[in-house]
């Protein structure tokens, strides 16, 4: 697994502020097939319903449900759920226990285990790597992350085959513009990609300000 785990205190924040720290830190999945890692280059900040106002986009809106009950418990927790019925997206809980909010991932740059993320994905070998980890559903398919295997998985924990990790790379600034792909809240900037980067998805929307990592 590449660099080192984060600590349990980089996701007891507020996942805006989680949101602009965590592009540039690493995903790593130990499979059978070895290991597959990308690292986190774009993530949208969804908030909790103490937040004032609530997030009408975000999936704890509501309160807790059988199906969000992972982003009412603690910090650093994968919530996977389904779209579409047959593809799935991946949050990483924030904040203290019992305060839901969650980050989106967005996009990976593929780092390790590329060759299996291509046969993950129905592709051939040497696609370009923005087809394997572009987009919340592709992501997940690449790295072989499904609803059933890894909703609730401790990201932080050195025994679980999914974790959230640090290798050093250091990003100066991340571009902050408004979450895309919702219909409630469409203007709050809680949206953070690596800009310039070729795996972010959604390009043609990448416009907003630049701001450095604190």
């Amino acid at each position: 697994m590449p660099g080192r785990l984060l600590p349990r205190a980089f996701f007891e924040a507020s996942p805006e502020l989680v949101a602009r720290r965590l592009p540039g830190k690493v995903l790593a999945h130990k499979t059978a097939n070895g290991v597959l890692a990308g690292r986190i280059v774009e993530v949208e900040a969804y908030l909790g319903p103490h937040n004032k106002p609530p997030d009408p986009a975000a999936h704890a809106f509501r309160g807790p449900t059988a199906r969000n009950q992972v982003l009412f418990g603690p910090a650093g927790h994968a919530y996977v759920y389904a779209i579409y019925g047959r593809y799935f997206c991946m949050n990483i809980s924030c904040e203290t226990e019992g305060r839901a909010g969650c980050v989106l991932l967005r996009a990976l740059e593929p780092l390790a285990g590329v060759e299996q993320m291509a046969v993950n994905r129905g592709l051939v070998p040497g696609a370009k790597l923005r087809l394997l980890t572009s987009g919340p559903s592709r992501l997940c398919q690449a790295m072989g992350i499904t609803r059933a295997a890894h909703n609730g998985c401790d990201l932080l924990d050195p025994a679980s085959a999914l974790q959230a990790r640090d290798d050093g790379y250091t990003v100066g600034k991340v571009l902050v513009t408004p979450r895309i792909g919702i219909h409630e809240a469409v203007d709050w900037p809680l949206r953070f990609a690596l800009s310039g980067n070729e795996c972010v998805s959604g390009g043609k929307s990448l416009r907003g300000s630049a701001r450095r990592v604190e």
